[in-house]
């Protein structure tokens, strides 16, 4: 654990949040601008789908790769290698003229973005303390309400008014200001290296130790649960906004707008109820939450932009509110000495959740001969029922200084969800 004066742990937690908001705007950008996409490279919703994977699968298999040799480094400089390795992805990815180049591109973006969200994780879990890391990771998960309120409305302003390629460009710039500020900000991060490093050969046995523990598996188990529940449902809103409701790609800017400031000011206070209450206790109370917006959304009626807008807000916070808890249960799941193998794994698992959850989304939809796209409502319930079982599940997820909690017998889980 490293100690750190508190202004200088503040300044690297937003810095922090800065780089993690840049790595959700990439790939959060890619679903509003999923209409555009489609039309100009001539791709159905499969295809979208696969495109959006790519990049959370790949983020996943490095994200697990990270596993071996993520606490073989001096985590600064990890840190700023990998985030120069993401900006040229992103410079691939606004220069792609075709579907097989845009998978690539994206491909190459999970790459990096898997072992950067893992750095992340494993620099709050050594630089803040277990009491604190609730309201820490609240800060940093700010960065999806700010790419919600800024990056993801200005990237589709973009897209829709000049190219899809636009927002990447802008994120171009925007790595490249922030990998400067990392350079500045971020300091040596390194002690952990003071133990004798395992060596390569016994990297990999490691790695299927870490999934040999029923503590890690069961919380492994929690985050592919809820990150596959969000991605049935998350990838498809825009298309099928555009498609079903004839909502403008350009008014999609104002509904991720107004849902990032209402998911900005819910963030941190969320974090400070999981530290004050239990982070399981208010997970399970955000899924409960979640399930009404979730349905809402994949069962729309014939709806306009102003009653999208007013509920975007509940939607966002509902999907926000869910994460930070989550978020700050894993990082006191490993021992000190596997934190950082653990949380790249983790990671990993996020993002396959991730990719899985919109694969099967994108398989289970179709487009009819009006161009509507259907059976959204089959991904809901599907994504609602997995979401309420990740709310059970969770009572499995134990820290590693914490004796086993028991899950919550099935006649009390229902009684809390009514």
């Amino acid at each position: 654990m490293y100690s750190l004066p508190l202004p200088q742990e503040r300044r690297l937690l937003w810095l922090l949040m800065l780089t993690q908001f840049t790595l959700i705007m990439d790939f959060m950008v890619m679903m509003p601008l999923g209409p555009q996409i489609m039309h100009a490279l001539h791709v159905s919703p499969a295809q979208f789908a696969a495109a959006v994977s790519a990049y959370s699968i790949c983020a996943g298999l490095s994200g697990l790769l990270a596993a071996t040799y993520i606490d073989r480094f001096d985590r600064r400089k990890l840190l700023l290698a990998m985030y120069a390795l993401f900006a040229v992805s992103n410079l691939a990815c606004a220069l792609a003229d075709s579907y097989a180049l845009l998978l690539a591109s994206r491909a190459f973006a999970g790459i990096s973005g898997g072992v950067l969200s893992s750095i992340i994780m494993a620099i709050i879990a050594d630089v803040v303390p277990a009491q604190r890391r609730g309201v820490a990771t609240g800060t940093v998960m700010t960065s999806f309400a700010i790419a919600s309120v800024l990056g993801v409305p200005a990237g589709v302003l973009l897209g829709a008014h000049f190219h899809w390629s636009a927002p990447f460009w802008l994120l171009v710039a925007l790595s490249v200001l922030v990998w400067i500020g990392g350079s500045r900000l971020v300091p040596p991060l390194n002690q952990h290296l003071s133990r004798l490093p395992v060596p390569l050969s016994q990297a990999l046995p490691n790695l299927f130790k870490l999934f040999s523990s029923s503590r890690h598996l069961n919380a492994f188990a929690l985050t592919l649960m809820l990150t596959t529940s969000q991605m049935l449902v998350i990838p498809f809103i825009s298309p099928m906004l555009v498609a079903n409701h004839g909502i403008d790609p350009a008014q999609l800017s104002w509904m991720y707008m107004a849902g990032g400031v209402a998911a900005f000011f819910t963030s941190r206070l969320i974090g400070r109820l999981a530290d004050r209450y239990g982070k399981q206790l208010v997970y399970r109370i955000a899924v409960v939450v979640s399930l009404l917006p979730v349905l809402l959304i994949t069962h729309l009626p014939a709806v306009g932009f102003v009653a999208m807008l007013m509920f975007f807000p509940f939607f966002m916070v509902s999907m926000n509110g869910r994460m930070v808890p989550l978020q700050a249960l894993q990082t006191t799941v490993p021992q000190a000495a596997q934190r950082g193998a653990y949380l790249s794994a983790n990671s990993a698992m996020m993002s396959l959740g991730t990719g899985l959850g919109a694969w099967l989304g994108g398989l289970m939809l179709s487009t009819d001969a009006g161009g509507h796209i259907v059976g959204y409502g089959t991904v809901g319930w599907i994504a609602a029922a997995l979401a309420l079982c990740s709310a059970w599940w969770v009572g499995r997820v134990t820290s590693a200084d914490e004796p086993p909690l028991a899950p919550l017998p099935v006649a009390e889980e229902r009684s809390g969800a009514v």
